[in-house]
């Protein structure tokens, strides 16, 4: 069964993994330690969060589940409690500079979160995602555009489990509630940061994965359209480390994050995904176009990742603005750094694990399409 882009992305955001670090032999001390509360600091992004605040001096404690192993750095104070279940008791009583929220899907978790925390920290950061538009109709996303609002009643009173049956509808909306939640608890200390696809080291998904390890096997690629389409990705330690320095300069506001330019094509991705791997291998890019992929029950987001289909809706999502963010101080890597460090990262995984990529179309669906493909043409 194929997932949406939407249900995709809050299962990619839930994964976890061993956590690929290659250190911060460059980093400079913050003007000033802060205390750091992660909600999380487990996940994808989380560590990276962890690991650089620690290299810039701050005191950081992650508050979670205490169920995923993480790589953390010494120094790091753990507190365990389930907001799932409204448990937060390990957070009264205490108080941090800063609150980064990186897990939550429902309003329910920042308001239990909420009701401790409001006279005990200076800044709270909600990490959101751009799944909060509603792209329907728009020739342009930015942070004022229309955001996909929930119609069945108090947000509030969404559980875990109607959450988990109705993922693919329910993702964008519960953010927009719960950035809503944020900013009535915390006022103008809220801070909104609303990424794109999170691509790199860590990513359980395999979302950005799939192209390096498919273009590293060589041979005829199938690849969606016509190479034009628009796509936007962003290395989860670039946002890491950006909403570090957010938090060091006291940054409140909202914020699109997904980058690395407001446009990449989708050949651009594939070709300097290419570039970056060593080795001559013989490969050609076979374009195919949306229609006969549709006709062929190939999918965008999970099939042919990282795209999200010519003429769709959601399509100029792949072109979010995020001027907001790169004065902000938002930068990245390159994406040859992205892919060589995913690469490397994916080769750490048990064999089995390696031989069950969780995204892309599977070989012998490939194989198909491409001779049906072929003979269309002639």
């Amino acid at each position: 069964m194929h997932t949406d882009r939407r249900t995709f992305l809050h299962m990619a955001a839930g994964a976890s993994g061993a956590l690929f670090y290659r250190g911060l032999p460059d980093v400079a001390a913050a003007p000033r330690a802060l205390r750091i509360l992660i909600l999380g600091g487990t996940g994808f992004t989380g560590p990276f969060q962890v690991h650089y605040a620690v290299a810039r001096g701050h005191q950081v404690t992650v508050f979670n589940r205490g169920r995923r192993q993480a790589d953390l750095p010494a120094g790091v104070t753990y507190l365990r409690g389930d907001r799932a279940v409204h448990e937060v008791d390990a957070l009264k009583g205490k108080s941090w500079d800063i609150v980064i929220d990186n897990p939550t899907s429902l309003p329910f978790w920042v308001r239990d979160a909420a009701e401790v925390l409001r006279g005990s920290t200076n800044q709270y950061v909600f990490i959101s995602t751009i799944s909060v538009y509603n792209p329907r109709g728009q020739t342009r996303i930015d942070e004022d555009s229309p955001l996909a609002e929930y119609t069945g009643g108090d947000p509030l009173s969404v559980t875990q489990e109607q959450f988990a049956r109705d993922v693919g509808n329910l993702y964008g909306p519960m953010k927009v509630a719960s950035e809503r939640e944020a900013k009535k608890w915390f006022g103008d200390r809220t801070t909104i940061i609303r990424p794109g696809l999170i691509v790199g080291p860590g990513d359980q998904s395999d979302r950005f994965t799939y192209w390096p390890l498919r273009i590293e096997r060589g041979g005829d690629i199938l690849a969606p359209g016509d190479g034009s389409d628009p796509i936007q990705i962003i290395d989860a330690r670039d946002l890491a480390e950006w909403t570090i320095r957010m938090v060091e300069n006291g940054t409140t506001g909202t914020f699109n994050a997904t980058g690395p330019r407001a446009r990449m094509s989708m050949a651009e991705q594939l070709y300097g995904v290419r570039g970056a791997l060593p080795g001559d291998r013989e490969l050609r890019f076979v374009w195919v176009p949306a229609p006969f992929l549709a006709e062929q029950s190939v999918q965008p987001w999970g099939e042919m990742t990282t795209w999200f289909g010519a003429g769709s809706d959601e399509a100029v999502l792949g072109e979010t603005r995020i001027a907001r963010a790169i004065a902000a101080g938002l930068t990245y890597r390159p994406l040859a750094a992205t892919t060589v460090d995913t690469l490397a990262w994916y080769r750490t995984l048990p064999p089995e694990r390696q031989a069950q990529p969780r995204a892309g179309l599977a070989a012998d669906k490939e194989q198909a399409v491409l001779a049906a493909w072929n003979n269309r043409r002639r």
